[in-house]
């Protein structure tokens, strides 16, 4: 898009031009993307501006369109998400926050609520930018949180989101990290894993494709991380502590049987608010 386009008219039109040039290049939801583009450039509310953009303003919003109308995600253009009442840094390296893993967040919390631990120590497994991880120290301020992340283009993020807060960012592969925790020492592990199959890697969109691979594949079946962590993080949670993953929407009997099978009770599922499979909560016996 040229920002000659653009230049001139006021923010409202403006969104319907940018809105025109995202729908012909395929992006999902054009309508939000247009308005979010123009937010960013102008500061407030396009709805709300009366004045007409500048030709600086023009020639960022002309920028930004072709970025995204390349499908680079929202999220990357933005630099932040908002992620429950949370605003988090991201970009490229690291998975963006998406709505779906709020009600992972959710469940940890009510758990912990629950059971009442006075200070319960809680780890986020494959932690990206750490928005399980935050999320529960905002709703369980009592909480030890420590969010483990391996790739170091995402733990950029963590460090940046954890910065200033209790929760504290690590450096781990969490396929060894367990063998370094003492058993019985936590009360709760909450993970999204890389949980995508190969053939679904084969047919990402194209924004999720600019997501790094190592926060999407989940091996052949998508199922490694569950074996691993399913088999492997048991004793490390006190007799009674909680496991919450989150699933892609066709893998709730899958991981169930997983859990099952490597003695984990209690399992229950959990759907987000669209609707779809999305938690599997689970307990170590005590």
């Amino acid at each position: 898009m040229v920002s000659e386009t653009l230049c001139g008219l006021v923010p409202r039109a403006a969104v319907r031009t940018v809105e025109a040039e995202l729908a012909a290049a395929g992006c999902p939801d054009a309508d939000f993307d247009a308005m979010e583009l123009c937010r960013m450039v102008i500061g407030r509310d396009p709805r709300l501006a009366p004045d007409a953009l500048t030709k600086e303003q023009a020639d960022r919003l002309a920028g930004l369109t072709t970025r995204r109308a390349a499908r680079e995600p929202l999220q990357y253009l933005a630099g932040e998400w908002d992620f429950l009442d949370l605003t988090l840094r991201v970009g490229p390296g690291v998975l963006c926050p998406r709505a779906d893993s709020e009600v992972v967040c959710e469940t940890a919390i009510e758990l912990l609520r629950r059971d009442a631990t006075p200070a319960p120590r809680v780890l986020d497994l494959c932690a990206g930018t750490g928005c399980l991880g935050l999320g529960v120290q905002r709703f369980v301020p009592h909480a030890a949180v420590t969010c483990v992340e391996k790739s170091d283009d995402a733990f950029r993020y963590l460090a940046a989101n954890t910065g200033g807060t209790p929760v504290e960012a690590l450096r781990a592969d969490v396929l060894d990290y367990w063998r370094t925790l003492t058993p019985g020492g936590v009360d709760l592990i909450l993970c999204n894993p890389p949980y995508l199959t190969a053939e679904e890697m084969t047919r990402l969109m194209p924004e999720t494709a600019r997501e790094p691979a190592m926060a999407l594949d989940g091996g052949r079946d998508g199922l490694d991380f569950y074996r691993a962590i399913a088999a492997h993080y048991r004793d490390v949670l006190r007799p009674g502590g909680w496991l919450v993953f989150e699933i892609g929407c066709a893998q709730r009997e899958a991981v169930r049987d997983i859990l099952s099978r490597a003695g984990w009770t209690e399992i229950a599922c959990r759907r987000d608010y669209g609707g779809n499979d999305r938690v599997l909560s689970a307990r170590r016996p005590l």
